[in-house]
C-alpha cells in the first residue's frame, strides 16, 4: 500500500504527546511510531486521549465499510498531520487553494454525516461522470455495431484500411493526452470536459457522411484527437472530491458504464441499423444518431460539472449543492486522506519544469510499461469479437447480440477485482489475474481450425473478451503511486498515452494475410501473455524494495531527525523519506 507517513494515526505524536486535557506537547523523546507499512502502524487502531476522540483509524477498504456499519453516531474524522503543531504547519492548505476557506483542522463529524455526504456527491458528481463516460464510448466503439453492418464493403475498405484507422484513432488520442491535461488544469475540467464531449460528438455524427478510405481515415484521428485526455481529465475531477479508498471503487463504477454503453448500443444498433434502404446503410443512421445524443451530454454538461465542492454555486443553481457544513466535512476529510491535494488549485496550469520533472520521475515507470502491455493478450480479439460472430456465419442482428455476454462477464469481473485489490490491498494480485485468465484461453484458441464448431469459437472468444478489465485500478494505482497533484497531473497523461500506445500495438497484431484463424498473431498474443506475468511479478518486487530501503533509512534516524526531516525537506511527492508506494 502507499503511505505518507506523518498522515498515519501516529502522526499526531510526532514531536508531540497528548494530555489529559486532549492538548499536544512538545517532547523531544516520544516514539513517533512511523514504521513500515508492514509493521504495526497498519495493523492497530488508533485509540488515545486525543482531539479525536475515541476514533478509529480506518486501515483498509475493508475496515472502511465495517466502520460505516456499526456506530454511525462515532466520530469519523480521521487523524492526520494536522492533529500535530508541527506538521499542521507544513501541510497547511495555503490560501490560493480554492478551499481553504472551509479548512479547519479542528472539525469533528460522525459517520452518518459522512455516509449521507458521499452518497450525496454519488448522485451529484459520480452518476454523471459516469454518463459522460457513457457518451465516449458510445462515440468511439459504435465503430464495431457499423461492422456487422457491411460497413467495410459499403466503404470498400479492406481489414488493414480498419487497422489502419483504429491505429490513427489509438495515435491521435495518445498525442492529445498530455496536452489535454494541461489545457485542462489551466482552465478547470467542468470547462474543457464539456467542450470536449461537444467537439467530438460533431465529428462523430459527421461520419453519416462517410465517402471512402481519406475520410474515415480523417474522422477517426479526429475523434481521437478530440477524445484524448478526457479519461485523466475526469478521475483528476474526482479525486477532488473522494478519498484513495473511495476512488478505486468509484472509478471500477465509472468503467462500468463502459459495459453498459456496449450493451446498450448492441440493442440500440439492432434497431438502427434496420434503417437501411437503398440510399441510405444504417450504420450512417447509427453514427448520426449516437452523434446527436453524445451532443445533448456535452451540453449538458457545461452546467452540471461544478468547479469543486466548495463552488458549486452558480446562476443558474443559486443555492448550489451543498451546505456550509458539508462543505466543511468533504474539504477537510479528503485532505486529511491526503494533505497534497492542497498543493495546487483547480484553475493553477504546469509550468515546462514540473512537467519535465514528473516524467523524469522514474519511480513510475514501471506503472507506464504496464500500461503498454497489460490490454495487448485480450485487445485483437476484443476488437474483432462482431467481425469474428460475422464470419462465423452469424447475421447483423445475431452479432450485435452475441456480443453482449462478454460484455455482462467482463462487468462482474471488473467490480470483482476492484474489490478485491482494496480488500486484500494488493494491486498486483488483482491486476496480474487478467494475464492468468487470458493464457490457457488463447492456447485453447491457437489449436482452433477451419473445422472448429462456430460455437466453441463463441465460447472460448467471449471468455477472452469478457476478461477482468484491470484499467480503473491501475489508473488509481498511478495516481496514488504520484501522491502530488502536480504530478498526478501528468502520471495520469503519461500512463494513458502508454496505454493508448499498447492499443496501437494490438490494432495491427491481426493482419489480412492471417486471416481468419489469425495463428501467427495467437501466438504473439501468447508470448506477449507470458512475458507479463513476469512484468507484474518484477513490479511488485520494485516497489517492495524501495519501501524496504526506505524504512531501514527511517529507522535510523532519531525523532528530532525526523521531526526535522518532515519540517525541511526539499523532497515532493513520492520522493519522499517518508511515503510509501503502493504495489
Amino acid at each position: 500500500m502507499s503511505t505518507l507517513l506523518p498522515s498515519q494515526p501516529h502522526a499526531s505524536s510526532v514531536g508531540s504527546t497528548p494530555t489529559d486535557d486532549g492538548k499536544l506537547v512538545e517532547k523531544d523523546d516520544v516514539d513517533l511510531g512511523l514504521k513500515s507499512p508492514d509493521s504495526s502502524i497498519q495493523e492497530k487502531s488508533f485509540e488515545m486521549d486525543s482531539p479525536l476522540g475515541d476514533v478509529k483509524e480506518r486501515k483498509h477498504f475493508w475496515d472502511y465499510f465495517q466502520s460505516r456499519s456499526s456506530d454511525l453516531d462515532s466520530i469519523a474524522t480521521q487523524p492526520s498531520v494536522f492533529d500535530d503543531p508541527v506538521t499542521l504547519k507544513v501541510y497547511r492548505p495555503p490560501p490560493q487553494y480554492e478551499n481553504s476557506h472551509r479548512f479547519d483542522p479542528d472539525a469533528r463529524w460522525t459517520w452518518r454525516e459522512e455516509k449521507r455526504i458521499v452518497r450525496k456527491i454519488d448522485w451529484r458528481i459520480m452518476i454523471w461522470a459516469s454518463i459522460m463516460f457513457f457518451a465516449l464510448d458510445l462515440d468511439r466503439n459504435n465503430i464495431s455495431q457499423a461492422n456487422t453492418d457491411n460497413f467495410l464493403s459499403d466503404l470498400k475498405l479492406t481489414t488493414n484500411d480498419f487497422n489502419l484507422g483504429n491505429t490513427l484513432y489509438r495515435l491521435s488520442f495518445l498525442i492529445a493526452e498530455l496536452p489535454s491535461q494541461l489545457v485542462s488544469k489551466r482552465v478547470g475540467p467542468d470547462v474543457w470536459v464539456p467542450t470536449q464531449i461537444t467537439l467530438w460528438s460533431v465529428i462523430a455524427l459527421s461520419q453519416f457522411w462517410l465517402a471512402g478510405r481519406k475520410s474515415f481515415l480523417t474522422t477517426r484521428f479526429l475523434l481521437g484527437f478530440l477524445e484524448g485526455g478526457f479519461i485523466p481529465d475526469v478521475v483528476l475531477y474526482l479525486s477532488y472530491f473522494y478519498t484513495k479508498n473511495e476512488l478505486p471503487i468509484r472509478l471500477a463504477y465509472f468503467w462500468v458504464s463502459n459495459y453498459l454503453t456496449t450493451i446498450v448500443s448492441a440493442f440500440l444498433a439492432t434497431g438502427i441499423l434496420l434503417m437501411r434502404n437503398s440510399e441510405r446503410a444504417g450504420w450512417r443512421y447509427l453514427f448520426l444518431i449516437e452523434g446527436i445524443i453524445t451532443l445533448a451530454v456535452g451540453l449538458a454538461s457545461f452546467f452540471l460539472m461544478p468547479p469543486g465542492p466548495t463552488q458549486t454555486k452558480a446562476w443558474f443553481r443559486p443555492q448550489g449543492w451543498f451546505t456550509e457544513r458539508e462543505e466543511i466535512i468533504m474539504v477537510n476529510r479528503v485532505l486529511r486522506d491526503d494533505p497534497s491535494k492542497s498543493s495546487m488549485h483547480n484553475r493553477q496550469g504546469l509550468s515546462l519544469k514540473m512537467i519535465w520533472n514528473a516524467l523524469c520521475d522514474w519511480r513510475m515507470w514501471p506503472l507506464y510499461i504496464l500500461g503498454i502491455v497489460h490490454m495487448i493478450p485480450v485487445g485483437p480479439p476484443q476488437t474483432y469479437l462482431t467481425l469474428s460472430l460475422r464470419n462465423l456465419g452469424f447475421n447483423t442482428t445475431q452479432s450485435n447480440l452475441l456480443s453482449i455476454p462478454s460484455t455482462v462477464i467482463g462487468l462482474v469481473m471488473l467490480l470483482f477485482t476492484s474489490y478485491l485489490s482494496e480488500i486484500i490491498d494488493s494491486r498486483v494480485c488483482a491486476t496480474i489475474i487478467l494475464q492468468f485468465w487470458a493464457l490457457p484461453l488463447l492456447i485453447a484458441l491457437y489449436t482452433f481450425n477451419l473445422h472448429t464448431s462456430q460455437w466453441v469459437y463463441f465460447v472460448v472468444v467471449t471468455l477472452i473478451t469478457g476478461f477482468p478489465y484491470v484499467h480503473p485500478i491501475q489508473v488509481a494505482w498511478a495516481s496514488r503511486n504520484s501522491h502530488s497533484v502536480r504530478t498526478r497531473t501528468i502520471s495520469a497523461s503519461m500512463y494513458n498515452m502508454f496505454v493508448q500506445a499498447g492499443a496501437i500495438v494490438y490494432a495491427n497484431i491481426y493482419r489480412s494475410d492471417d486471416a481468419p484463424l489469425y495463428k501467427r498473431g495467437n501466438r504473439d498474443l501468447i508470448g506477449v501473455c507470458s512475458m507479463n506475468i513476469v512484468l507484474y511479478i518484477l513490479t511488485a518486487v520494485f516497489y517492495r524494495s524501495i519501501n524496504r530501503y526506505r524504512d531501514s533509512k527511517w529507522a535510523r534516524m532519531s525523532p528530532k531527525e525526523q521531526r526535522s526531516y518532515i519540517e525541511t525537506t526539499k523532497d515532493e511527492g513520492n520522493q519522499r523519506l517518508d511515503f510509501r508506494f503502493a504495489y
